[in-house]
């Protein structure tokens, strides 16, 4: 199957385009698993910082883990199709997917996937996870980047929610000043740190978001010591750049 991994086409309208694959050594590649209270911003910052990594040369693959599949729309400008939705329309047959069936070229030459998930109310998200994992592998994608970020839905409440941490180096946890978020983010690391004796998970640290105040998250590190890598204003630019389905930086190259 690592024959597959050639100069693929992205279906699809929005800013696709071609994805081309690469030898690649998994030794070499990170996983950052994002993670955070629902709505406190994760996808928008995880667009923007996939971006970021790729204009300092990075190859890099974004994978969005919710089943609404928004994660990489300001990457691409649209709603790429899933990678479970893919696989029922193929009865499941791994050998009839192609990299150009999943993998969407998004903007600053981010490669995009979603993860997609089951219907409300059935099936799990962890499921599905390890079946994107699983045909990325299949694919030779899982060998072929720098960087790996898996966008993830919401807190942590069950092992299907923790299963991007199987595969992740590092958590990154998107957080505000307030109580409800920072207690998603207590959560999440103690998952992290349960993940942690099975495999080398380390928890990279915090970023707060859209909060001019950092009192709350300053006690909450002072009892659960971690980094906060960086704390966010609320910027109306940001929250413009959600609805428009651009990053940050788009939107700056068309002013």
């Amino acid at each position: 199957r690592r024959g597959r991994g050639r100069q693929q086409r992205a279906g699809g309208g929005g800013r696709a385009a071609k994805v081309t694959m690469r030898a690649g050594d998994e030794g070499n590649c990170i996983k950052l698993a994002v993670y955070g209270k629902g709505g406190i911003g994760k996808s928008t910052t995880s667009c923007n910082i996939s971006v970021s990594l790729a204009r300092r040369g990075k190859k890099v693959l974004q994978i969005g883990c919710d089943p609404k599949h928004d994660s990489t729309f300001t990457l691409t400008g649209f709603l790429i199709p899933t990678i479970i939705d893919t696989l029922q329309e193929k009865d499941y047959h791994y050998e009839n997917v192609w990299p150009e069936d999943v993998i969407y070229k998004g903007y600053g030459g981010v490669d995009c996937v979603e993860a997609g998930g089951p219907p409300a109310g059935a099936g799990c998200g962890g499921y599905v996870v390890g079946e994107t994992v699983k045909l990325l592998k299949e694919l030779n994608a899982f060998y072929e980047y720098d960087v790996i970020l898996f966008d993830v839905l919401g807190d942590v409440v069950c092992g299907g929610f923790a299963a991007p941490l199987n595969y992740a180096d590092y958590c990154m946890i998107i957080t505000d000043n307030g109580f409800d978020a920072l207690f998603a983010a207590n959560r999440i690391g103690a998952s992290v740190r349960e993940k942690s004796r099975t495999h080398p998970l380390r928890l990279a640290g915090l970023i707060g978001n859209r909060t001019s105040k950092r009192d709350l998250i300053d006690k909450f590190v002072q009892s659960c010591p971690m980094p906060v890598l960086e704390v966010l204003p609320l910027i109306e630019d940001i929250r413009v750049s959600r609805v428009k389905g651009k990053t940050l930086f788009e939107m700056a190259e068309k002013e």
